[in-house]
Protein backbone atom coordinates (compact mmCIF):
# COMPACT_ATOMS: atom_id res chain seq x y z
CA UNK A 1 0.00 0.00 0.00
CA UNK A 2 1.21 3.13 -0.85
CA UNK A 3 1.81 5.90 1.78
CA UNK A 4 -0.29 8.24 0.20
CA UNK A 5 -3.41 5.51 0.77
CA UNK A 6 -1.88 4.68 3.96
CA UNK A 7 -2.09 7.94 4.84
CA UNK A 8 -6.24 9.00 3.57
CA UNK A 9 -7.35 5.66 5.22
CA UNK A 10 -5.61 6.80 8.81
CA UNK A 11 -7.52 10.13 8.36
CA UNK A 12 -10.86 8.22 8.86
CA UNK A 13 -10.35 7.98 12.04
CA UNK A 14 -11.43 11.09 13.80
CA UNK A 15 -9.29 13.03 16.15
CA UNK A 16 -11.59 12.17 18.50
CA UNK A 17 -11.73 8.36 17.74
CA UNK A 18 -8.11 7.74 17.70
CA UNK A 19 -7.97 9.81 21.28
CA UNK A 20 -10.29 7.11 22.68
CA UNK A 21 -8.44 4.19 21.13
CA UNK A 22 -5.17 5.34 22.45
CA UNK A 23 -6.39 5.51 26.27
CA UNK A 24 -7.46 1.46 25.43
CA UNK A 25 -3.64 1.28 23.75
CA UNK A 26 -2.43 2.55 26.79
CA UNK A 27 -4.14 -0.40 28.97
CA UNK A 28 -1.62 -3.45 27.09
CA UNK A 29 1.87 -3.74 27.01
CA UNK A 30 3.43 -1.06 24.04
CA UNK A 31 4.35 -3.67 21.78
CA UNK A 32 0.83 -5.46 21.95
CA UNK A 33 -1.06 -2.48 20.64
CA UNK A 34 -3.39 -5.29 18.45
CA UNK A 35 -4.80 -6.38 21.70
CA UNK A 36 -6.93 -2.57 21.58
CA UNK A 37 -8.86 -4.33 18.37
CA UNK A 38 -12.01 -4.61 19.51
CA UNK A 39 -12.77 -1.56 21.23
CA UNK A 40 -10.74 0.11 18.59
CA UNK A 41 -13.53 -1.44 16.09
CA UNK A 42 -16.23 -0.71 18.44
CA UNK A 43 -14.98 3.24 18.39
CA UNK A 44 -15.05 3.94 14.39
CA UNK A 45 -18.21 2.08 14.45
CA UNK A 46 -20.02 4.49 16.45
CA UNK A 47 -18.30 7.30 14.50
CA UNK A 48 -19.29 5.93 11.36
CA UNK A 49 -23.31 5.77 12.68
CA UNK A 50 -22.95 2.56 13.72
CA UNK A 51 -21.14 -0.08 10.91
CA UNK A 52 -18.16 -0.42 9.83
CA UNK A 53 -16.75 -0.14 5.87
CA UNK A 54 -13.40 -2.02 5.13
CA UNK A 55 -11.57 1.15 4.96
CA UNK A 56 -12.27 1.60 8.38
CA UNK A 57 -11.34 -1.70 9.15
CA UNK A 58 -8.19 -1.27 7.01
CA UNK A 59 -7.51 2.07 9.34
CA UNK A 60 -7.34 0.08 12.42
CA UNK A 61 -5.41 -2.33 11.00
CA UNK A 62 -2.98 0.55 10.41
CA UNK A 63 -3.33 2.45 13.25
CA UNK A 64 -2.89 -0.74 15.59
CA UNK A 65 0.40 -1.98 13.28
CA UNK A 66 -1.46 -5.36 12.66
CA UNK A 67 -2.33 -7.13 9.65
CA UNK A 68 -6.15 -6.01 7.80
CA UNK A 69 -7.12 -9.73 7.85
CA UNK A 70 -6.34 -9.85 11.58
CA UNK A 71 -9.15 -6.46 11.88
CA UNK A 72 -11.64 -8.33 9.13
CA UNK A 73 -11.18 -11.89 11.35
CA UNK A 74 -12.82 -10.17 14.51
CA UNK A 75 -15.29 -7.86 13.05
CA UNK A 76 -17.08 -10.60 11.30
CA UNK A 77 -16.57 -13.14 14.06
CA UNK A 78 -18.14 -10.97 16.61
CA UNK A 79 -22.00 -10.22 16.25
CA UNK A 80 -21.84 -6.40 17.70
CA UNK A 81 -19.77 -5.32 14.61
CA UNK A 82 -22.09 -4.15 11.51
CA UNK A 83 -20.79 -4.86 7.65
CA UNK A 84 -23.56 -2.38 6.40
CA UNK A 85 -25.91 0.72 7.40
CA UNK A 86 -28.20 0.25 10.64
CA UNK A 87 -30.89 1.87 11.71
CA UNK A 88 -30.21 5.01 14.69
CA UNK A 89 -31.76 2.58 17.05
CA UNK A 90 -29.93 -1.31 16.77
CA UNK A 91 -32.23 -3.88 18.03
CA UNK A 92 -30.69 -7.01 18.80
CA UNK A 93 -33.25 -9.68 19.48
CA UNK A 94 -32.31 -13.10 21.19
CA UNK A 95 -33.89 -16.05 20.14
CA UNK A 96 -31.82 -18.59 21.74
CA UNK A 97 -32.90 -21.36 23.17
CA UNK A 98 -34.01 -19.65 26.68
CA UNK A 99 -35.32 -16.42 24.81
CA UNK A 100 -36.97 -18.85 22.70
CA UNK A 101 -38.78 -20.99 24.99
CA UNK A 102 -39.96 -17.77 27.03
CA UNK A 103 -41.55 -16.36 24.06
CA UNK A 104 -39.13 -14.33 21.64
CA UNK A 105 -40.81 -15.58 19.23
CA UNK A 106 -43.98 -13.46 19.75
CA UNK A 107 -41.44 -10.71 20.24
CA UNK A 108 -40.31 -10.74 17.01
CA UNK A 109 -43.46 -10.90 15.41
CA UNK A 110 -44.72 -8.20 17.57
CA UNK A 111 -41.35 -6.03 16.09
CA UNK A 112 -42.15 -7.32 13.04
CA UNK A 113 -45.83 -5.62 12.92
CA UNK A 114 -44.98 -2.83 14.56
CA UNK A 115 -42.60 -1.95 12.48
CA UNK A 116 -42.85 -3.03 9.16
CA UNK A 117 -39.15 -4.84 8.86
CA UNK A 118 -37.68 -8.30 9.39
CA UNK A 119 -34.27 -9.38 10.44
CA UNK A 120 -31.64 -7.28 8.48
CA UNK A 121 -33.61 -4.69 7.58
CA UNK A 122 -33.95 -0.50 8.00
CA UNK A 123 -37.26 1.26 8.93
CA UNK A 124 -38.26 3.88 6.45
CA UNK A 125 -37.65 6.79 8.45
CA UNK A 126 -34.12 5.30 9.38
CA UNK A 127 -35.34 5.15 12.95
CA UNK A 128 -34.82 1.01 13.83
CA UNK A 129 -33.19 -1.93 12.27
CA UNK A 130 -33.67 -5.30 13.73
CA UNK A 131 -30.92 -7.92 14.17
CA UNK A 132 -30.72 -11.69 15.32
CA UNK A 133 -28.59 -12.89 17.94
CA UNK A 134 -27.98 -15.78 19.26
CA UNK A 135 -27.43 -14.96 22.85
CA UNK A 136 -27.01 -12.00 24.99
CA UNK A 137 -26.40 -13.52 28.49
CA UNK A 138 -29.46 -12.78 29.79
CA UNK A 139 -31.07 -15.85 30.07
CA UNK A 140 -33.08 -14.85 33.52
CA UNK A 141 -34.73 -12.26 31.94
CA UNK A 142 -36.39 -14.26 29.07
CA UNK A 143 -37.24 -12.95 26.31
CA UNK A 144 -34.70 -10.08 26.15
CA UNK A 145 -33.33 -7.95 23.73
CA UNK A 146 -31.03 -4.63 23.30
CA UNK A 147 -31.52 -1.77 22.25
CA UNK A 148 -28.18 0.38 21.25
CA UNK A 149 -26.84 -0.33 24.58
CA UNK A 150 -29.60 -0.80 26.68
CA UNK A 151 -31.02 -4.38 28.00
CA UNK A 152 -34.89 -4.71 28.16
CA UNK A 153 -35.71 -8.08 30.08
CA UNK A 154 -39.32 -10.56 30.42
CA UNK A 155 -40.66 -8.33 27.59
CA UNK A 156 -44.28 -8.10 26.89
CA UNK A 157 -45.55 -6.58 23.67
CA UNK A 158 -47.19 -3.68 25.96
CA UNK A 159 -42.82 -3.09 27.27
CA UNK A 160 -41.71 -3.13 24.08
CA UNK A 161 -44.16 -0.63 22.66
CA UNK A 162 -43.41 1.68 25.91
CA UNK A 163 -39.50 1.03 24.91
CA UNK A 164 -40.16 1.82 21.50
CA UNK A 165 -41.96 5.03 22.29
CA UNK A 166 -39.86 6.48 24.46
CA UNK A 167 -36.94 6.48 22.00
CA UNK A 168 -36.10 9.95 19.34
Amino acid sequence: MSQHMSQSKLQLITDESRTEIDQWIAKYPADHKESACMPALRIVQEQNGGWLTNDLMDAVAEYLDMPAIAVYEVATFYSMYEHKPVGRHKICVCTNISCLLCGSEDVVKHLNEKLGIKFGEITEDGKFSLKEVECLGACAGAPMLQIDRTYHENLTPEKIDAILDSLE
